[in-house]
């Protein structure tokens, strides 16, 4: 039996509850809807549990994203752990952590993100404030996840250095510049954050980062060829970033082009980069894994 696919990071959003602004319904209208639990489409695919990420700055957001875990259609869907979001300044963030574990599906509490991409301040994650905030984090246990773009991946080298004890998660490899095609500043820079060595990855995101319509796995092999020589499969991590890849792709062509693009891998690596990484990252408690669907690839 293969260990367990764990897809380490997908949305849940009611517009009416979380509004998303950022959805253009003119050029992303594939992904100008609600979706939920009984969306998600991650058990048809052999996905034997999920993360699921925050997507706007609101306790409230967090609050309703554990108990919707904690909940039975949340358990059905696979979801293990959140991601949510939590104020760096709050002084009393510590408190705030607890407080999140102690309610409804508080065991499911892995990490804490917050919206570093729309930060303009190039020295943002310089702030000793935000490095606090983020120090905060870590002694309440929880890994930080960093959502940036590829410009931001040389502050996240200096954070990762300044606060070595704190667990770093890179989403979706930090944005690699698919489209434009010019790659070698990412190259650098995120080697410079994979010498860190409390830093991991995900494999996610990178689709909606080439062009959504001609992409292909030929063209993001160099991208992810590059993770793997500087993260190693014990550091990366299988990630969708369903619905948002439904701009590019569907959740079971991506899961083929990862399994493709880690053709190489040795079993036990393979094993690593679709569940093992995460599961030792964020502490999920992940039930029995189930077969690979062999027809659904939508």
């Amino acid at each position: 039996m293969p260990a367990v696919v764990v897809d380490a990071h997908h949305h849940l959003w009611v517009r009416d509850c979380t509004p998303q602004a950022w959805i253009d319904p003119a050029t992303m209208a594939a992904i100008d809807a609600d979706f939920t639990p009984a969306d998600l489409p991650a058990t048809r695919h052999g996905v034997g549990a999920t993360v699921v990420v925050q997507t706007v700055s609101r306790w409230d957001e967090t609050v309703d994203l554990l108990a919707t875990a904690a909940s039975p259609e949340g358990r059905g869907a696979g979801i293990a752990g959140v991601v949510g979001w939590a104020d760096l300044f709050a002084p009393d963030l510590g408190d705030r952590l607890a407080a999140l574990r102690a309610g409804p599906g508080g065991d499911r509490l892995a990490g804490v993100r917050t919206m570093v991409q729309g930060e303009a301040d190039p020295r943002y994650l310089d702030r000793s404030d935000v490095r606090a905030g983020i120090a905060a984090v870590g002694a309440a246990g929880l890994p930080f996840d960093l959502v940036v773009r590829d410009r931001q991946l040389a502050s996240c080298a200096r954070l990762a250095g300044a606060l070595p004890d704190q667990t770093f998660v890179l989403d979706h490899l930090g944005k690699p510049p698919l489209a434009a095609g010019a790659l070698d500043d990412w190259r650098r820079d995120l080697a410079a954050l994979a010498a860190r060595p409390n830093v991991v990855a995900k494999l996610s995101g990178l689709v909606t980062e080439a062009d959504w319509g001609s992409w292909s796995t030929a063209g993001l092999r160099p991208v992810v060829d590059h993770a793997l020589d500087v993260f190693g499969p014990d550091r990366l991590m299988f990630g969708s970033d369903w619905p948002v890849c439904l701009l590019a792709t569907g959740y079971g062509r991506w899961l083929d082009a990862v399994r493709e693009l880690l053709a190489a891998l040795a079993p036990g690596e393979l094993d690593a980069v679709l569940g093992g990484t995460a599961c030792r990252t964020y502490r999920l408690t992940v039930p029995t894994p189930v077969p690979t669907s062999q027809e659904d690839h939508s």
